[in-house]
């Protein structure tokens, strides 16, 4: 076999399985599949597979399955009492499970939807049941629903199997009319209905109140009897109070006393807590009292060191700042007296190399002006040193001098507050006592000031004052100490 025929074969064999693929159908349960073309009778396919011949064959589809049919009358329809009535019904149909019933619903709802089936059967099964409904009266038609959709179902199903569809079920949903005789089953029973409601209801009536009375006696008897037994009860009930109450008094009278007893013992025992916790509580605040002193203490002695040691630290500061001052100014008045020495000896050096440069023959006179200059240093040396004692003495002749200079104004500002007065009232002691005694305050008041000036200065103004009479030149009897005595001797020379 050459390679020619291996692909022709190969290629019809492809094309056979194309052609089984596309040719092969298979049906669902719930619908026949109607094959025809070729053959005179259809195939039907259920639940199956078959081969459908393309291009040759067509396949179409009838669902199999329940349809819900709404039956409803449009208009009110007379029932053989001649009473309109209003029905709604639930139909359950479906295409008849056989070939037969297949291939009639086939030619009558091929390709249908279940809507579109249950809208071509609606008018024939609602016209069945208006058929029905003038064949019963109303009383049937409520009191017999089932006989009702049976004998809809019977009229409706020949016309159903000439369509190849079968009635599962039928049932009636509602029955109503306009005038609403329904509940009174048509116009002409609607007076006997109502006059036998009314003797059963009065017949009733009767009974009920025959019963009640009745029943009232039988009550009000066993009402006498569970009142009787009930004040029976309640008289034994209220002696077994009564003796309970006697004993649960008398319990409770124990047990208050009982109570009191021991309320009384905790009291005691609370009171012993109490002082003892009020002891304990006076004792721990005297010891921290205690301690509290004792840091207070420790506190103000730790201050008072501090501040005794800053104070102790400022005077050595403070001497050592003044030593210093002192030292600074020593070392400055050396300093400058060496500087005026060393320019009155360069003085003389030049004046010396100056003669010395003029002549040499006149260095006898250089010589001696220069040793008359030496004397004339010392002497100005002394000079200062004598006027340096003199000062001293004169600054404490002055300060006396200033002293007996400030005493007319120390007696004037004494004297100032008494000239202030202008009317004196004296109420003690005579005229001239009172007078004397405010007089007397000036000399008082002087000898104060002379006593603050010695306790302030150390000059005793009156020792001073004594210096000058005639009995402190003649004698000289007068006791003078340090610079007092110097100022004195001062002023006397």
């Amino acid at each position: 076999m050459d390679f020619t025929t291996l692909t022709i074969i190969l290629a019809i064999v492809a094309i056979l399985i194309v052609f089984i693929l596309i040719s092969y159908v298979k049906a669902p349960p719930s619908y026949a599949y109607i094959i025809s073309g070729i053959s005179r009778e259809p195939r039907v396919l259920i639940g199956s597979g078959g081969i459908r011949v393309p291009f040759f064959e067509r396949l179409d589809k009838v669902y199999l399955g329940q349809i819900t049919v709404d039956i409803k009358t449009e208009e009110s329809v007379p029932t053989n009492d001649f009473i309109n009535v209003d029905v709604d019904a639930v139909a359950k149909i479906r295409v008849t499970p056989n070939p037969e019933g297949t291939r009639l619903a086939a030619k009558n709802f091929l390709n249908m939807s279940p809507s579109e089936i249950a809208d071509q059967l609606k008018d024939s099964l609602q016209g069945n049941m208006r058929e029905i409904i003038g064949t019963l009266d109303l009383r049937s038609l409520n009191t017999d629903r089932d006989g009702f959709s049976d004998q809809v179902m019977q009229k409706a199903s020949p016309d159903m199997n000439k369509l190849g569809i079968e009635i599962i079920s039928c049932n009636i949903q509602n029955v109503t009319d306009k005038e609403g005789l329904i509940h009174d089953l048509g116009a002409d029973n609607t007076a006997k209905i109502k006059k036998d409601a009314s003797i059963n209801r009065a017949n009733a009536e009767r009974d009920v109140k025959i019963q009640v009375a009745h029943a009232d006696k039988e009550a009000n008897d066993a009402r006498v009897d569970a009142d009787t037994a009930i004040a029976v009860k309640n008289n034994d009930l209220a002696l077994k109070r009564a003796a309970l109450k006697q004993q649960a008094d008398t319990a409770q009278a124990d047990a208050d006393a009982a109570y009191a007893i021991q309320q009384q013992e905790q009291q005691k025992t609370i009171n012993i807590k109490t002082v003892e916790a009020q002891i304990e509580k006076t004792r721990r605040e005297q010891i921290l009292s205690k301690e509290q002193i004792e840091i207070k203490q420790n506190q103000l002695v730790a201050e008072i060191e501090k501040r005794a040691d800053a104070d102790k630290y400022k005077v050595e500061i403070d001497a050592a700042a003044d030593l210093e001052q002192r030292k600074r100014v020593a070392e400055a008045q050396k300093y400058e007296a060496e500087q005026r020495a060393l320019a009155q000896n360069a003085e003389s050096d030049a004046a010396r190399y100056r003669l010395e440069q003029e002549a040499q023959g006149i260095k006898a006179k250089g010589e001696a002006e220069a040793y008359a200059i030496l004397k004339k240093g010392e002497a100005e040396a002394m000079a200062m040193d004598k006027k340096a004692e003199a000062y001293k003495k004169y600054n404490s002749a002055a300060v006396a001098q200033m002293m007996i200079e400030v005493l007319p104004q120390i007696v004037e500002n004494v004297a100032k507050p008494i000239s202030a007065i202008k009317d004196v009232k004296i109420y003690s002691g005579s005229g001239s006592e009172g007078i004397s005694s405010l007089s007397g305050n000036v000399p008082v008041a002087i000898k104060q000031a002379f006593d603050v000036l010695k306790s302030a200065t150390g000059v005793d103004m009156a020792d001073i004052m004594r210096a000058g009479t005639i009995e402190a030149k003649t004698t000289r009897n007068i006791n003078l100490n340090g610079e007092a005595q110097e100022v004195v001797d001062g002023i006397k020379e």
